[in-house]
């Protein structure tokens, strides 16, 4: 058989290695982290609390002796929202992130570094078998960090999550460190999960640095990982803080990192006797006022003011040092502690003995009461002295409860700049969805009051204004307000020149129509990079606040005298606030399910309405459906054209930037202008014969349903009304954001009857319950859900200001538990008039656990003495007195007219003794848990049951005396 031959030549191969040198790739060389010269030093700290609420003075010592940059705490064991421990952890220009574990006890990372790092929160998905906290470390070479604690009982699914988070930032990242308490004793490489967990970091190439015992019982648990990092100097530093021993590292970075401890800053001092320097340079003869137009006029004021002042309190160039500055409440006496502490540590450390390590514990946390002790000292003391500042009061609660979360980026002009962008474009877009129209089209009525020439101001009414405006804080006045209220004398006749000059020429100067923009975080919470998070803050000159109060004096008796305003527009009005609204719409749906029909509310959503506003429509509404003629138009036009902003951070600032639409924001007549711009929106509703309520751009409209049949003839009367609403809008560029729009049905007969076949197109926006105005209504009428709100929310306070009450005293505190508890419980209570007993109790539980926390009372105590001597009518009470209290504004022209409509004294044909007894007129009502709840049933019924003697009370104060003492003797007899 022949057999085919095949022949090869054989590869020529290294002779001495065998090796097929064709069959090799060379590969590139892969540089190592290496320090570099010249590079800064990052200092950094890992430790597991075990609590860090009972340890906050050690690890603010163990932050500041070490000089660290940052501080990773494993376990905090802190719940969500308790940020107070933080005020007594940091130290001066540090700031923090905090991720308390979100179910159960235990747990919980934290970081604490300086504010000179710029550090933004990364979202990585979260897993099962650990807690991780991520952030990015903004550098030239940006460092993503990831805080790590797993738990010690084992979880099979560890090692496959873990894999799952290094391939995740792995990919995405170059620089990244990984630090926390693994619970894996890595000084024992024999067991299966330690090895396994070396194998896994070692195939992504992470290096774990940490070397001997981190555990007080010799094992290393607490790790430091890191990639494409050079790490330096790590050391375990024993002490006995936690069971857990502290472990510092360092990380070299390069470009260096400006960690510069002196800021530059451009300032003035300005003190007592800056004052009289100014009195002396400004004579009244500085400021000229012949032949200048207002231009002129405050241009030369600015001038020579500017002038005085730098002649007076020059700018310098001081360098703020942000370090050395010691806390207030140290004293000798914590200092001396402090000192023992360390000579214990040294003995500790000497001898290992455990009498030795008891002495050091003990020491410790003798120093950590002492401390606490002394700052709550501290600050009662400083409240007490500032007791005529309230403001203090809260400043210090808030610095304590909340303080700084998160660093923020480097403002700078770009930063600016892009904010200046994003707040135009904002609204462009918003407004690019409707279309220019004539303004003949919009068909506005004509007003037959005319108000054409402002009455000249006098130098009475301009130093009652001045007096009683707060200051502007615009930082690009001549002058700062507290001085121009001292050396007003000086110039206050010019002053007034620049005013009438104004008013009669009908032309506002530019200078006063620039708007100083700073940008303010919605949310505490929410991402500083995110532009969207910021909402715009505008100040304005303190001379354009003058100018502006006092036109606006003259504007507001115009309109009452001549009843312009919308009546059910509760925004910005005297006597009027979202309660007195809302008491109206209640009363309103509660009366039409009583008579046994259904009720219908709509709550509508605007979009940044106040800056959408045309210029063109509002002048010509002012003129057509206002009145405005001659110079107090041409006052009004010259207002609102050519407006311009910047936006300003720090010492940084954008460009000027011409403000196109919308009212003025920060301005005295931007609120009052918004409010004439709805005027005609009431005039549709009145044409659809349809109830309607506005709180400035909250609008909410309502009407009663009869059924027939399963269905109503009024839902098409409403859609008509809605199509005319939102075709308005559109015509005056107002966004209507139809997703947001909530729709509640009220009556009994919805337990027989389909929401979906009442409400036709409507049922998509169809709600249970809504937030409307700070208020949950639901469809049953018993708000469950607003007590639930107010339930929770208050008890969350609560929690808050039992962790402060030791920084204050017992008035001062008293004070506090008003300014959060009963605000909350009293807010709109008027509404719980008839509510179920339980509901009820469940607000008077906030009530007496308040009552307990201030005195201190004991839980088993009975609770009625310590609310007696505290003079704290039951909430069952106060919701009485509040309704009483309105009752009485009514009838005596301090409420809104709408409500007085709901109320009429008793007229009888004969003439009978009871005639001068001031009683109201009961209507009748068929449910006592529907209408006798409305207000204009029940206030009759508790006015009339009141005492003679307090009904013809001749003052409001008067009044609430007389009727806090009668509620007093009823509930505490």
């Amino acid at each position: 058989m022949d057999v085919e031959k095949i022949f090869y030549y054989r590869r020529r191969r290294d002779k001495w290695r065998n090796v097929d040198s064709a069959n090799l790739k060379r590969l590139n060389d892969v540089s190592t982290p290496t320090c570099e010269a010249g590079s800064s030093t990052v200092s950094l700290a890992l430790l597991n609390a075990r609590s860090l609420a009972n340890k906050t003075f050690m690890l603010h010592d163990l932050f500041t002796s070490r000089d660290l940059d940052f501080l990773f705490i494993t376990e905090t064991w802190l719940q969500e929202g308790q940020l107070s421990p933080f005020s007594e952890l940091l130290p001066q220009n540090c700031t923090f992130i905090n991720s308390p574990r979100q179910t159960g006890k235990g747990g919980g990372l934290a970081t604490i570094f300086k504010s000179s790092f710029y550090c933004q929160q990364s979202h990585i998905q979260s897993f099962c078998s650990f807690e991780l906290q991520a952030f990015e470390l903004k550098l030239t070479e940006p460092i993503l960090c990831v805080v790590i604690y797993r738990p010690p009982k084992f979880n099979k699914d560890f090692i496959h999550e873990f894999s799952e988070l290094l391939a995740g930032i792995a990919v995405e990242h170059d620089r990244i460190l990984i630090i926390g308490d693994f619970n894996i004793h890595i000084c024992c490489p024999d067991k299966p999960l330690v090895k396994d967990f070396l194998d896994l970091i070692d195939s992504f190439d992470f290096i774990q640095s940490v070397v001997g015992p981190t555990h007080s019982k010799g094992h290393t648990q607490d790790l430091v990982l890191s990639h494409g990092l050079c790490l330096d100097t790590i050391e375990i530093f024993q002490t006995c803080i936690s069971d857990h021993f502290p472990v510092l590292f360092s990380i070299k970075i390069s470009p260096p990192v400006v960690t510069s401890n002196v800021k530059p800053l451009l300032c003035r001092t300005i003190n007592s006797d800056t004052a009289l320097q100014l009195n002396a340079i400004l004579a009244p003869t500085t400021f000229p006022t012949d032949n200048l137009d207002i231009e002129a006029l405050v241009t030369n004021f600015n001038n020579i003011c500017s002038n005085a002042l730098n002649t007076v309190a020059p700018l310098k160039i001081k360098s703020t040092t942000r370090k050395k500055v010691l806390e207030p409440w140290l004293n000798e006496t914590t200092r001396a502690l402090r000192r023992e502490c360390r000579r214990a540590e040294r003995r500790w450390k000497k001898d290992k003995l455990q009498v030795s390590f008891q002495i050091l514990r003990d020491s410790l946390i003798n120093y950590q009461k002492a401390v606490k002790l002394a700052k709550s000292k501290y600050f009662i003391t400083f409240v007490a002295s500032n007791r005529h500042r309230p403001q203090v009061l809260f400043n210090v609660r808030d610095r304590i409860v909340n303080p700084s979360i998160i660093s923020s980026p480097l403002d700078s002009v770009e930063r600016c700049e892009a904010f200046s962008m994003f707040f135009i474009g904002k609204i462009e877009a918003l407004r690019g969805l409707n279309k220019l129209v004539d303004l003949d089209s919009l068909g506005m009525p004509q007003c037959p009051a005319t108000l054409e020439h402002f009455q000249p101001v006098s130098m009475d009414e301009l130093k009652l204004v001045i007096n009683h405006l707060r200051p502007s804080n615009y930082p690009l006045d001549c002058l700062p307000t507290r001085l121009i209220k001292d050396i007003f004398l000086i110039f206050g006749s010019y002053i007034l020149k620049v005013i009438n000059t104004s008013l009669q020429s009908g032309c506002v100067p530019s200078t006063l129509k620039h708007a100083v923009v700073k940008p303010l975080l919605k949310k505490s919470n929410l991402d500083p990079s995110d532009l969207a998070n910021f909402r715009p803050i505008s100040k304005l000159p303190f001379l354009s606040k003058i100018l502006e109060k006092l036109v606006f004096i003259q504007l507001e008796m115009f309109l009452k005298d001549n009843n312009i305003t919308e009546k059910f527009q509760s925004g910005f009005k005297v006597a009027h606030s979202t309660e007195s609204a809302l008491l109206r719409v209640y009363n309103d749906l509660l009366l039409t399910v009583d008579s046994g029909n259904i009720a219908v509310l709509l709550l509508l959503d605007l979009s940044s309405a106040f800056d959408t506003v045309d210029h063109q429509i509002l002048l010509h509404r002012l003129k057509h459906c206002v009145g405005l003629r001659g110079s107090v138009f041409q006052w009004f036009k010259s207002y609102l054209e050519n407006r311009t902003f910047s936006v300003h951070l720090d010492q940084s600032c954008s460009g000027a930037r011409p403000l196109k639409y919308g009212v003025p924001q920060g301005s005295i007549l931007g609120p009052i202008l918004f409010i004439l711009y709805l005027l005609p929106l009431g005039k549709i509703f009145q044409k659809f014969n349809i109830s309607f309520h506005c709180f400035a751009d909250d609008i909410q409209i309502y009407l009663p349903l009869k059924l027939q049949n399963g269905t109503t003839d009024s839902l098409q009367l409403l859609l008509n009304c809605l199509a005319e609403v939102k075709l308005w809008m559109e015509k005056n560029f107002l966004h209507l954001n139809e997703s947001k729009t909530q729709v509640l049905l009220f009556g009994q007969k919805l337990q027989t009857t389909n929401p979906d076949q009442i409400l036709g197109s409507l049922a998509r926006s169809y709600q249970t319950s809504a937030r409307n105005l700070g208020f949950t209504f639901d469809s049953s009428l018993k708000l469950h859900k607003q007590v639930s709100s107010v339930v929770k929310s208050s008890f969350y306070h609560l929690r808050l200001l039992a962790k402060v009450k030791s920084y204050f005293g017992f008035k001062d505190f008293e004070r506090l538990i008003h300014a959060f508890i009963t605000t909350r419980l009293d807010y709109c209570n008027s509404l719980y008039r008839g509510m179920e007993k339980s509901q009820i109790q469940r607000l008077q539980m906030i009530h007496n656990a308040a009552a307990r926390l201030l005195t201190g009372t004991r839980k088993h105590d009975h609770i009625r003495p310590t609310l007696a001597s505290l003079h704290w009518l039951p909430v069952f009470y106060r919701i009485d007195f509040k309704i009483l209290l309105l009752t009485f504004k009514v009838l005596n022209g301090l409420a809104p007219p709408y409500l007085r409509d709901l109320l009429n004294f008793q007229s009888v044909s004969r003439t009978l003794r009871s005639n001068n007894q001031l009683l109201l007129t009961v209507p009748r009502t068929r449910l006592k848990r529907k209408g006798d709840r409305a207000f204009s049933v029940a206030a009759p019924v508790l006015w009339n049951n009141l005492p003679f003697q307090i009904r013809s009370a001749h003052s409001l104060d008067h009044f609430k005396s007389l009727l806090k003492t009668h509620f007093y003797s009823l509930a505490f007899k």
